[in-house]
């Protein structure tokens, strides 16, 4: 489809927004983009790429350099802004995010990576070993990449990577946005019931990956991880070419995973090559032994549409992985973490891991996201922060409160007793700097911070550096 001239971007501070600007801008598109806020590392990006922004809703600035040919309005940025509101008046055409990709971006071979957990660091992944593949790939993925030049890129070859998000594709639209990306070929890492603002009980949420399961072509390809018991449970709704990966009884597997503040080693079975050709031998500098999982699952992929063994494994460890993702802030007398984790469980599954590989006091600081501070996630927390020492709730995220609605997110105070049931150095503290002054206070050497969730704790992580760069520890 030919791209239009001018697109004008109403959220563009989202990862995912930004990145799809990004991509617009070095096709030659016109991009300019306007969001309530902007924060690092995004707004840094958008800048690094020369893409005009500004703060707030501003219908004479969206304006400014001519009418856009399309407007494209990111998930939170609501519906009835001054901006959606003056395009609707005017007739210009309005796409979501998610719609946007599916018209521009996707391909004729759609490799769509999706599930509840190991999405973006496994699309980043897969994106980049096409790209040593010489596939030239069109990409998208929710995450900031530390090998490539950008998270969104757009080209003339047959395939494209995208990272499928299950949540709705606009205020509007509660449709999928991983339905508007046509996959032929899908990854499928894990189900688990998650965001229980949109999707209230279990059965909603299973059923939308089902409904996406049975999208596929029946010519297409499922890469399928049959250690979850959710991926079980719908794969075979499927009557096309599955190709399952795990620990046992898959047609690939990986073992012997070994986990050191260098990385990860283990390798890789394939049970229909023979064993003098198996297994392979596979390094990452990612650590948490969770991605040994999402590496997997990319190996097997990238094999199934023929790329060679040796170019994968080289391609794996090559790749440095993502900002927010186990992100190694500060590795001085103490270690200092940046984690997207906003759930209970994708915190457990951190916390877990840093406790395999360090040995002084696990301090986490916890913001979930909305679904995470919902009521029908309470029973979520029990146990799940087991392996931190000490769990701090910051001030959380102001949410826009509907009236009369019956459950009402938790507030950090709450939070802090349901996380306190079952953990007995739980503490609430409002104040950002009496966080980082609480933390100083807490550490000693050897000793590991850890900062989980999907907000950018307003500065938090960099002033905590800050304080311990050159500080003496006992």
């Amino acid at each position: 489809m030919q791209l239009p001239k001018r697109v004008h971007i109403i959220g563009i501070c989202g990862v995912a927004t930004s990145a799809l600007a990004i991509a617009f801008h070095k096709k030659g598109v016109g991009v300019t983009g306007s969001d309530k806020g902007f924060f690092p590392p995004i707004s840094t990006e958008l800048e690094k790429h020369g893409v005009p922004f500004y703060a707030g809703w501003h219908p004479e600035k969206m304006v400014e350099s001519g009418k856009p040919d399309v407007i494209i309005v990111g998930t939170a940025s609501g519906s009835q802004n001054p901006e959606t509101a003056y395009a609707k008046e005017n007739g210009i055409t309005m796409y979501s995010f998610a719609e946007a990709i599916g018209k521009f971006f996707v391909k004729e071979k759609s490799l769509v990576c999706v599930g509840t957990w190991g999405k973006t660091s496994s699309s980043a992944l897969l994106s980049f070993i096409l790209e040593k593949a010489n596939l030239n790939p069109t990409y998208m993925f929710g995450g900031i990449s530390l090998s490539h030049e950008a998270s969104a890129k757009l080209t003339d070859s047959k395939w494209s990577v995208f990272e499928g998000d299950e949540y709705k594709s606009s205020p509007t639209d509660s449709t999928a946005k991983f339905f508007h990306y046509k996959p032929t070929h899908l990854l499928l890492t894990a189900v688990s019931w998650d965001h229980a603002d949109l999707y209230p009980a279990e059965k909603d949420y299973f059923n939308v990956f089902e409904k996406l399961i049975t999208s596929i072509p029946r010519n297409g390809l499922i890469v399928a991880n049959t250690d979850n018991g959710g991926v079980v449970k719908l794969i075979g709704k499927f009557k096309g070419k599955v190709i399952s990966y795990g620990k046992t009884n898959a047609d690939y597997t990986y073992e012997n995973i070994q986990q050191t503040q260098n990385g990860l080693d283990f390798t890789i079975r394939v049970s229909d090559i023979p064993k003098s050709e198996s297994p392979f031998r596979i390094h990452s500098t990612m650590i948490g032994a969770f991605q040994a999982e999402n590496i997997t699952g990319c190996f097997v992929m990238a094999h199934s549409i023929g790329i060679s063994p040796e170019t994968i494994v080289k391609s794996i460890g090559e790749f440095q992985g993502l900002k927010r993702r186990l992100e190694k802030r500060l590795n001085d007398k103490i270690t200092i973490f940046d984690d997207i984790a906003h759930s209970p469980e994708k915190a457990s599954s951190v916390l877990q891991n840093l406790r395999s590989i360090y040995r002084g006091k696990i301090i986490a600081v916890f913001e979930p996201n909305s679904g995470g501070r919902s009521r029908e996630s309470i029973a979520k927390y029990d146990n799940a922060f087991k392996d931190a020492d000490i769990v701090i709730i910051p001030r959380l995220t102001k949410l826009k409160i509907v009236e009369n609605e019956k459950n009402q997110a938790m507030e950090g105070d709450e939070l802090t007793k349901v996380i306190g049931s079952t953990h007995s150095n739980a503490h609430y503290i409002e104040n950002d700097g009496k966080v980082v002054t609480f933390l100083k206070s807490q550490t000693n050497k050897s000793d590991t911070i850890v900062f989980l969730g999907s907000h950018g704790f307003r500065g938090m992580i960099e002033e905590t550096i800050k304080t311990f760069q050159g500080y003496v520890l006992e």
